[in-house]
């Protein structure tokens, strides 16, 4: 099979493609053949060396979180039923012991092994790319528009609106009935905020981007927040009392940089990546809700842009560049 590793901590260059024995599905765990690979904004920083105080990932190793493909072999204890089937699966390793959080490791391959419990079959009339890019967007955007607990005529902020994440959050939030304004970087982004429901989009490289934002709503309702540091900060300043900020993008090296407290100063609670994060069980039945609604045409992930496995380093490059729209993923058929 095909992997591309990370050879050293640097720029995308040091993601290098070679050749390697097939892995084995342990107990507990199935071999998928793979067609797509997820590329996440966290690949490309840890790929750097950045958060390696947390995420346990040191080179040579072989990144990425998740998979589309085919079963094609089980483990011990694995239900022989599973075998043939369209999944989609996270590749991923705690941690640390018993920790709900995965460092994003094993999924650039052309085979990757995963654990039943990550497994979500890809419903019939649903494309694997399509599948792929709600494997992680999905549940995220459904927890915290959940959390939001929106209301017909609510002001929405949503930062990053033209990547994978907010494009999913955008539509989620459109349909409950908010009008969301949608921040992002250049014209292509807008349009496709736009696209995706945003009644109005601003470019946040512009002076006075939070203010035009307050002129359109008055202050905001609800945040969500997928591009963090200096922009996070900027974006408190469009809230309302009594807004609900999420934070769960860290695009700008680092999430919003203010703190609870300072957001409780101006009636705002702020809501972390890590506050009430669902258990796996959870996580799975929220993967299912966006696949069935994907599946039933009421949800559209962006696939932007695909790149071959061998080519990991460009679609890297991509990333960094901010020249990507929507969901960014390697393809290996």
């Amino acid at each position: 099979m095909r992997v591309v590793e990370v050879t050293a901590f640097g720029e995308p260059e040091v993601l290098v493609a070679r050749d390697a024995p097939d892995p084995v599905a342990g107990p507990g765990e199935v071999l998928v053949e793979v067609v797509a690979v997820d590329v996440l904004f966290l690949d490309t920083q840890l790929r750097s060396g950045w958060g390696v105080e947390f995420f346990p990932v040191r080179p040579p190793y072989v990144p990425g979180d998740g998979v589309a493909g085919t079963v094609v072999a089980v483990g011990e204890g694995v239900d022989p039923g599973w075998a043939g089937r369209r999944v989609v699966a996270r590749t991923g390793k705690p941690v640390r012991e018993g920790s709900p959080v995965l460092a994003p490791v094993g999924g650039y391959a052309t085979k990757a092994v995963a654990r039943t419990e990550t497994l979500v079959e890809v419903p019939g009339g649903l494309g694997a790319h399509e599948a792929l890019a709600l494997l992680h967007d999905g549940p995220t955007a459904l927890g915290v528009v959940d959390r939001a607990g929106l209301r017909p005529g609510d002001a929405v902020l949503v930062t990053a609106a033209g990547g994978s994440l907010g494009v999913v959050i955008t539509q989620l939030a459109t349909a409950a009935g908010a009008r969301v304004v949608g921040a992002a970087r250049g014209r292509d982004k807008l349009d496709l905020a736009r696209k995706a429901g945003a009644a109005e989009a601003v470019d946040y490289t512009e002076e006075g981007w939070a203010e035009r934002v307050l002129d359109l709503t008055g202050g905001v309702q609800a945040v969500f927040d997928g591009a963090g540091g200096p922009l996070g900060r900027q974006a408190l300043e469009t809230t309302a009392n009594g807004a609900r900020f999420f934070a769960y993008g860290a695009a700008g090296g680092a999430f919003a940089d203010f703190t609870a407290e300072q957001a409780a100063a101006r009636g705002v609670r702020l809501i972390g990546i890590t506050d009430g994060a669902p258990g796996p069980d959870r996580v799975r039945e929220l993967i299912e809700r966006a696949l069935a609604e994907a599946a039933a045409g009421r949800l559209r992930p962006h696939v932007g842009q695909t790149f071959p496995l061998d080519r990991a380093a460009d679609a890297h490059a991509a990333v960094a560049a901010r020249t990507t729209l929507g969901k960014t993923l390697l393809t290996c058929d």
